[in-house]
């Protein structure tokens, strides 16, 4: 099986630069927030494998739930980064919205609670984040209540960018692969490429999270590459692989990445891309040379990267 060669990436001149300690109260109080939209949508979807059916995806002006076809009928919720506001949708043409401004996570809470009810959209979630700790129920999180919007839409901007390398990276692969997908979690924008077979069963243990979630979602042998808000002074692009080979960690990656022993990943920090001659070229490369790396003999990958 081949594939064509990706479409060519055009220059970029809008990487934001937008430091990860100077945007934390907002990025705080925006985790909870996606977390109470994403959980929504993850109640409402229906299954899917490695737990997919629980991601937000970018949109032209944020994130979205896509299309979610629950029992009371579809409907689309989106966070719009350009006019700050939160839109709720169904198909049946009435909508709602939510100004997204500095409030306390229970105040926004409250305020989709009521916005949902009125378009009777189920809202029947576990009310409390994941993957954090402490883990302060949404009713009750009063301690996070920052929302400055030139942070927001710098973040979705660096998301957007990171999209589209990510796609990019995703084009040239031709086995089994995750779309480009936003976990709510993490907080982080992921696509995962699969070789096919087995893997061991992953440990757990993560803040919050049921273990039984980890083991779905890592079941199968995996490299997964995305972007997150730390790693870097302004984020970072990162791979790893599950369960990584012998000497995945020694792997030869472009100047300005590093693997991190307590992360246990590859990181090339977002500064760095954003000040390179050729961003574009220097992620690509980090990207496939991080793959190459997580391979282990013997068949099983599709193509994807260059021998």
């Amino acid at each position: 099986m081949t594939t064509e060669s990706a479409p060519a990436v055009p220059v970029r001149a809008d990487r934001p630069a937008l430091r990860v300690d100077a945007w934390e109260p907002t990025r705080q109080t925006l985790h909870m927030w996606l977390q109470i939209v994403g959980k929504t949508r993850m109640v409402n979807a229906a299954p899917l494998n490695h737990y997919w059916h629980v991601t937000l995806l970018p949109s032209s002006r944020g994130l979205t739930t896509g299309v979610v076809p629950a029992p009371t009928g579809p409907f689309e919720i989106e966070f719009d980064f350009c006019d700050h506001v939160l839109k709720l949708r169904t198909v049946d043409g009435r909508h709602r919205t939510i100004a997204l401004e500095s409030m306390t996570v229970a105040d926004f809470y409250a305020r989709f609670i009521a916005a949902a009810s009125e378009l009777g959209i189920p809202v029947d979630i576990h009310a409390a984040p994941n993957e954090v700790d402490p883990a302060i129920p949404f009713a009750d999180d009063v301690e996070h209540a920052t929302y400055v919007g030139e942070h927001a839409n710098a973040f979705w901007r660096q998301l957007n960018d990171a999209h589209t390398e990510l796609q990019h990276h995703r084009a040239g692969f031709t086995g089994k692969s995750s779309p480009v997908h936003f976990f709510w979690g993490a907080l982080d924008l992921a696509v995962t490429r699969f070789s096919g077979r087995d893997a061991p069963t992953h440990p757990g243990g993560v803040p919050n999270c049921p273990d039984y979630v980890m083991a779905e979602s890592y079941r199968a042998e995996l490299c997964s590459a995305g972007f997150w808000p730390g790693g870097g002074i302004e984020g970072a692009y990162y791979t790893y692989a599950y369960p990584a080979p012998d000497g995945y960690r020694e792997a030869p990656v472009p100047e300005g990445a590093r693997y991190d022993d307590a992360l246990g990943e590859f990181l090339l920090p977002y500064e760095v891309v954003r000040t390179a001659d050729d961003p574009h070229a220097l992620v690509q490369a980090f990207l496939d040379a991080t793959f190459r790396a997580a391979r282990h003999p013997g068949d099983g990958w599709g193509s994807g990267v260059a021998e």
